[in-house]
């Protein structure tokens, strides 16, 4: 199963180069150039786009700061606040989207004897993960209302003057475009994207029904998720060269040199999963779930804690490391335990809470690569982007714990 994970990582930067190389996000920048004539447009256009890319976060970071930043410096936007929007639609949005690369990565992190599938698990997380959830209901309503406070008023202030950066934007005024196609179109972007989505959601139904489901829903939650998100991105490379060699938008040998630059772009995704997957083995090693799991089953009323502190120990991991997919690999498998020492339900919330602290946590940390890849595609400060969504992200950090108690209290209360 991990092999078909890094598979699936390898097949899908090798898309995200494609479609840069196409042409198809500069041509949709331009396209929305012409269709966008407010600030509040500009916005609401880059929340769309970054919910719209929910397949990687990468492809998120990488996709949405160099077509939307024309539009958004022409609306007077400062990078602070499109490095956030970019930031924000990223990990929360591939933490509640079954097809991402997010999703087959935490699949491989549920034990085997958790007494649920990791996709069923995955799929029942979703309306737990309150973080992402309310994050997304913030950025939406930031970009609705025009709110802004603390140092982000501030920059968006100076921008309303013309300083798009408030300080430390020099460094990324070099940066480089990669080279893409003119010529490309929206489709080139849209085509892809609509294919890799059917026919994933095509695959994971088909495979249910060879396990013996009966319906759709009993298909899609029982499916092989690892095998269908294979078969759709083969599906996508092959749809993208019958799109793209025949109309000349990438010849054979850009082709063929983009499905190398796929593969290195996602070098550092791969080497987080392999580390991860070595944290996960020390852990089962050194039994450490099982010993969290019998603390937790000798004393069943400090059973209703355990998702709050998973959540604020999440955050810290996540914080601390960088990574969100390390702190998974260490901290679900303690929260699959639940299974079999409570209830299925408190063992899903407990994971959700995992989900949703690393998540917290790769916002609020200058380590992460999410938040170094957001500063870089909306041409941002570093620090000015990491201390602008911090104070941004405390506020629903605080949302998502309350939810936690509340789901713990009147769940399994």
């Amino acid at each position: 199963m991990n092999l078909n994970i890094l598979i699936f990582d390898v097949l899908l930067g090798m898309i995200i180069v494609l479609m840069a190389k196409s042409g198809g996000s500069a041509a949709y920048g331009k396209w929305a150039g012409t269709k966008i004539r407010t600030k509040r447009s500009a916005l609401l256009a880059t929340m769309g786009l970054g919910v719209l890319i929910f397949v990687d976060d990468y492809f998120n970071c990488l996709t949405v700061g160099s077509v939307m930043r024309p539009v958004t410096d022409q609306q007077k936007v400062s990078r602070a606040k499109l490095a956030y929007i970019i930031d924000a639609t990223a990990a929360p949005v591939c933490i509640i989207a079954p097809i991402s690369s997010w999703a087959a990565a935490v699949n491989s992190y549920v034990p085997a004897d958790a007494g649920i599938s990791g996709f069923q698990l995955f799929l029942r997380t979703i309306p737990y993960n309150l973080y992402a959830i309310l994050t997304l209901v913030m950025v939406f309503f930031i970009c609705f209302t025009g709110f802004d406070f603390g140092l982000m008023k501030k920059h968006e202030e100076n921008a309303a003057k013309g300083d798009l950066f408030t300080s430390g934007g020099d460094e990324f005024e070099q940066v480089s475009e990669d080279e893409v196609n003119p010529g490309g179109k929206v489709m080139d972007l849209v085509l892809p994207v609509a294919v890799l989505i059917v026919s994933a959601i095509g695959a994971m139904i088909y495979t249910g029904y060879l396990g013996g489901a009966k319906d759709i829903i009993t298909a899609f939650s029982g499916c092989d998720a690892e095998t269908s998100l294979i078969f759709a991105t083969m599906v996508t490379i092959f749809f993208m060269m019958l799109l793209y060699l025949p109309r000349k938008v990438v010849d054979f040998k850009g082709f063929m040199e983009s499905l190398v630059e796929g593969f290195k772009l996602m070098i550092p995704a791969i080497t987080i999963l392999i580390f991860a997957w070595s944290l996960k083995g020390i852990g089962d090693a050194m039994g450490l779930a099982e010993f969290v799991g019998g603390i937790v089953g000798e004393n069943a009323s400090a059973s209703i804690f355990i998702p709050v502190v998973l959540f604020a120990v999440a955050i810290f991991l996540s914080f601390s490391t960088g990574t969100s997919w390390g702190t998974f690999a260490i901290l679900v498998p303690i929260a699959g335990m639940f299974a079999g020492n409570t209830s299925l339900e408190m063992m899903i919330i407990s994971v959700s809470a995992v989900l949703a602290g690393a998540v917290c946590g790769d916002h609020v940390s200058p380590i992460s690569d999410t938040t170094v890849m957001s500063s870089a595609g909306a041409q941002s400060n570093h620090l000015n982007h990491v201390s602008t969504q911090m104070q941004y992200a405390a506020i629903v950090a605080g949302g998502g714990l309350g939810g936690v108690i509340f789901f713990v209290v009147f769940k399994c209360g």
